[in-house]
């Protein structure tokens, strides 16, 4: 079995998707979970990307359901989390209003991010080391942040937290472990970033998110693909079994070993 055929596989990638019938069966998925696990209901981070706008629309759908069907009450809840001004935060109440969200939240995480960078960098002045926190290490504490907080909000509120990871970051390890990987369920886990705009059309998600370029807003300007470079395109076709440039599939190959250790369980003896 060559390498591409043991990721797909392994992620779980189907070569085409029908938008409705992968709705049905995650929207299935999380009523599911959320009955075994006596919850409430389900709580997403909306960033006013397309990724977590796709799990929103899920996700409502799936509470919805569950209230008409059991006669309980049951809720998903949307929490906007900008650092200090989010220049594309309209994008995410846009995503609450087309799903018609009745319980939202925003918590700013400016304040205990710079307080966290402040801390470290007075750590690395004790070892002698004075320097600033990194760029790429503040990214990772934003990310990091949202998750404490979306945690204490899911605890007292006794909801699951919903992740939007899928199989275009799972290949190449694109989120921050224990920040954005560190949730309850992942709904879009088998879809790849073309399969996600395929669903997102479907369930309607605003063109305003559609078509804008993927970012984990971990700083100014960042863009997910040229971070990476590799284009979701190139992505999705070697997700989908197909052929790509052989400088591509290097390319993809190598970050999928080097980020293994995101997708394996914590090792110990």
């Amino acid at each position: 079995m060559t390498l591409q055929k043991e990721i797909i596989e392994r992620l779980g990638v189907k070569p085409t998707i029908n938008p409705e019938e992968e709705v049905r069966k995650r929207v299935d998925f999380l009523k599911k979970y959320v009955l075994a696990s006596g919850t409430t209901g389900l709580l997403i981070a909306i960033s006013g990307g397309i990724d977590s706008a796709v799990a929103t629309g899920l996700c409502k759908r799936a509470t919805d359901e569950l209230t008409a069907e059991t006669g309980k009450d049951y809720m998903t809840l949307g929490v906007f989390q900008p650092y200090g001004d989010q220049v594309d935060i309209a994008d995410s109440y846009a995503v609450a209003k087309a799903f018609d969200l009745k319980h939202t939240a925003e918590t700013n995480i400016a304040e205990a991010v710079d307080e966290i960078a402040l801390e470290v960098e007075h750590s690395f002045k004790s070892l002698g080391i004075p320097r600033h926190i990194s760029r790429a290490g503040k990214g990772n504490v934003k990310a990091r942040t949202r998750m404490v907080m979306q945690y204490a909000l899911a605890f007292d509120l006794n909801l699951l937290v919903v992740g939007t990871d899928h199989a275009s970051e799972a290949i190449t390890g694109f989120y921050t472990k224990w920040g954005d990987g560190a949730v309850d369920i992942t709904p879009l886990s088998t879809l790849n970033k073309r399969q996600v705009r395929q669903v997102a059309a479907y369930l309607g998600v605003p063109d305003s998110v559609l078509n804008k370029a993927p970012t984990a807003g971990l700083w100014e300007g960042q863009t997910d693909e040229d971070e990476l470079g590799i284009k979701y395109d190139d992505n999705s076709d070697y997700l989908e079994g197909k052929d790509v440039a052989p400088e591509v599939r290097e390319k993809l190959e190598k970050q999928y070993l080097k980020t293994e250790h995101k997708r394996s369980p914590i090792p110990g003896i």
